[in-house]
């Protein structure tokens, strides 16, 4: 039996890791024990990243990594929840195409990069495709999982009251699968900003992957370090709108309303 949380510490709780591991590193940056030269101290980092805002290549770098990630998360993990949702719902459609989606998803998305930049070049078009391929699986399996698993008999009860195939999608199936959906989103939104990770750095101009690249060029360690937690604190703030989302579109749910 685990012991209860008090209710004080639900919100402190979550960063007592975090803290814990920025006050040993600089105690350990402090003390010599970690080579600032390999890895600077976090007060370091921050100095970088207060210079990088002053200059304004963070806001730009940041503004343009984050649209890229919106709208290949856009595209990728709509055209997912709509196949997968058809795919749901219609055998005829899965047999038609799960076997050619499941057979593309077991390709590692970077591995086309090379593949990708011939194709697109190092435009905006290539990173955003990329960014969509890597999202499009994740949303895709979860959203057909997630309607795949909704109770047969919840369906039947609603063709039986008289519902119409479009009010039982939307009164029945997507609200059933939508703990499934959200697992998905989660995970692709993880997945969006690995991709971005690798584009950015690999054929880039601007974002924070070529900050991060550039600033190892001048051996700028504090800066690409900046630049990972960057693309961390973005990570995070991104699964924590989803799971806020969550908790608004499944409050109907027992288990999401005591969260």
């Amino acid at each position: 039996m685990s012991a209860r949380i008090p209710s004080r510490l639900h919100g402190t709780l979550p960063w007592l890791v975090p803290i814990v591991v920025l006050a040993g590193w600089q105690a350990g940056s402090d003390l010599g024990w970690i080579d600032v030269d390999v890895l600077p101290s976090p007060t370091a980092v921050a100095h970088a990243g207060w210079q990088s805002l002053l200059s304004g290549d963070l806001a730009r770098n940041v503004a343009i990594s984050t649209w890229r990630a919106a709208v290949g998360f856009a595209i990728g993990g709509g055209i997912g929840f709509v196949l997968g949702l058809l795919n749901g719902l219609s055998g005829l459609a899965e047999k038609l195409t799960d076997s050619t989606l499941q057979m593309v998803r077991n390709i590692p998305h970077l591995a086309l990069i090379p593949l990708v930049i011939l194709w697109f070049g190092i435009g905006e078009e290539a990173k955003i495709f990329l960014v969509a391929l890597g999202v499009f699986f994740p949303i895709y399996v979860n959203t057909l999982h997630g309607v795949r698993s909704v109770d047969p008999h919840l369906v039947e009860m609603g063709g039986a009251y008289g519902m119409s195939r479009a009010t039982l999608i939307r009164r029945v199936v997507l609200p059933g699968a939508l703990p499934s959906i959200f697992v998905g989103l989660r995970y692709g939104l993880g997945i969006t900003w690995l991709t971005l990770i690798v584009a950015e750095t690999i054929a880039a101009s601007s974002g924070i992957g070529y900050m991060a690249m550039n600033a190892r060029e001048f051996m700028l360690v504090d800066v690409v370090v900046f630049a990972i937690l960057i693309y961390a604190a973005l990570g995070k703030l991104a699964d924590s709108a989803v799971r806020v989302l969550e908790r608004v579109c499944l409050a109907w749910n027992p288990v999401y309303r005591q969260q």
